[in-house]
């Protein structure tokens, strides 16, 4: 008996889930991510970060390498502006895969970085790979942004500096 109803609330909650908005067409939405990605290339390395910043949704939250998360689209804005001072940023970014739900999808991809320090920089020149996974919405006004935003290097630490 026990069994039956928990069969019977699975059926319940699984008919919940399901979303009554149609599933947008993946390729459609691929090639937006993917028009969005050249763009976000493109402006990373021009140091426009106000076109960036318009990429990402309000409450977007983004998890660079070896750093705190940034929660908030301000707070991402903020925190490039100060980064393009440092030097040059070259990003290279390829979808491999985007899977669509409704309003939502997610991007799983790869990525390259170089990054030419400039005079000032707190930070050495520096070039990096890996793999990336993004959570993007379909907002309100009918634009595709960034919720979450999580690169994850394959290039080894630097041991620390012997003493």
């Amino acid at each position: 008996m026990l069994i039956k109803r928990c069969g019977w609330l699975l059926l319940i909650l699984a008919g919940a889930c399901r979303t009554s908005a149609p599933s947008a067409d993946a390729a459609a939405v691929r090639q937006i991510i993917e028009t969005n990605n050249a763009n976000a290339a493109r402006w990373y390395a021009a140091g426009q970060i106000d076109s960036i910043a318009q990429l990402f949704a309000l409450d977007a939250w983004q998890f660079p390498p070896n750093s705190a998360p940034l929660a908030g689209r301000d707070s991402i804005a903020s925190f490039w502006r100060t980064a393009t001072t440092w030097g040059q940023w070259q990003f290279d970014l390829r979808a491999q895969d985007v899977v669509t739900n409704g309003p939502l999808a997610v991007e799983r991809g790869q990525f390259t970085l170089k990054f030419a320090a400039g005079p000032s920089s707190p930070i050495p020149s520096a070039e990096d790979r890996g793999n990336y996974v993004v959570l993007w919405r379909r907002e309100d006004d009918g634009a595709w942004r960034v919720v979450w935003d999580a690169p994850v290097s394959v290039v080894p630490l630097s041991p620390p500096a012997a003493k």
